[in-house]
């Protein structure tokens, strides 16, 4: 256990998160190797979107540390601009400023945080406008695009800041049916390139091809984790076989 901690490029240490009451998050432990894909599953509010917010520092925890490369990213006096560096986000909702050009989008916080010169940016954004399938869009608005252009956009524009770790929020969930699969081919390609990826999913067919690792939770713990295949197949808690089950059996119809 200490040497995958040791290891590590992102870890969770007895990380619990509390709502006024309710605790949201239990103890999680929860390292995560440079290059891996780690899949949060489970089902609506067992904690899976707040542990990515508590990861990139949008939530504070209540305990526990979260560490990057040994370092502890979270508490009091934490840079929190550094950790967006470093640690990049995109969520279900695209979040892009509706004012801005698609390239300007994607500019704008490297500029801001003084990591790039403008015409650093520019050049940066272009291409990952490129690698996304998007250059030709870099004057458009966002409500010039399809759900499916705009996600893309939201994931170049994360990328821009050329973070280590990438965490994905359900960032199907609000596309179309016939635009899910242009966004999932973009996150596979990620991963082909050894992007370090933490990601909640529905996508249980997407979940079992791309990811290293699978974490099944359930009332604000990981109750299971293990291989797609272990997960999947061969799952051990009586709440991960009735998960899983269910989807098996929505895919049958």
């Amino acid at each position: 256990m200490n040497d995958d901690r040791d290891n590590a490029l992102l870890s969770l240490v007895d990380v619990v998160k509390i709502y006024g009451t309710h605790q949201v998050l239990n103890h999680i432990n929860l390292d995560v190797p440079q290059h891996h894909v780690i899949t949060l599953i489970g089902a609506s509010g067992s904690g899976k979107s707040t542990l990515l917010r508590c990861i990139n520092g949008l939530e504070d925890i209540q305990g526990g540390e979260v560490r990057y490369a040994g370092e502890v990213i979270s508490g009091e006096g934490v840079d929190r601009v550094a950790i967006c560096r470093k640690i990049g986000m995109v969520f279900q909702s695209f979040n892009l400023f509706p004012h801005m050009t698609v390239l300007k989008n994607c500019m704008l916080a490297p500029v801001r945080a003084q990591l790039f010169t403008r015409g650093e940016a520019e050049h940066r954004a272009r291409e990952l406008l490129q690698r996304v399938g998007l250059a030709e869009k870099a004057d458009a608005y966002p409500d010039q695009l399809s759900g499916g252009q705009q996600q893309r956009v939201a994931i170049a524009r994360a990328l821009v800041m050329e973070p280590e770790v990438l965490l994905l929020d359900e960032v199907t969930s609000a596309l179309d049916p016939e635009l899910v699969g242009e966004v999932l081919d973009l996150i596979r390609s990620l991963a082909d390139r050894g992007m370090t990826m933490v990601l909640t999913t529905h996508e249980m067919a997407f979940a079992q091809q791309i990811s290293d690792t699978i974490c099944f939770m359930h009332k604000g713990i990981i109750l299971e984790k293990g291989r797609p295949e272990d997960i999947f197949e061969r799952p051990r808690e009586a709440a991960t076989q009735a998960f899983v089950r269910r989807f098996v059996q929505a895919g049958a119809h």
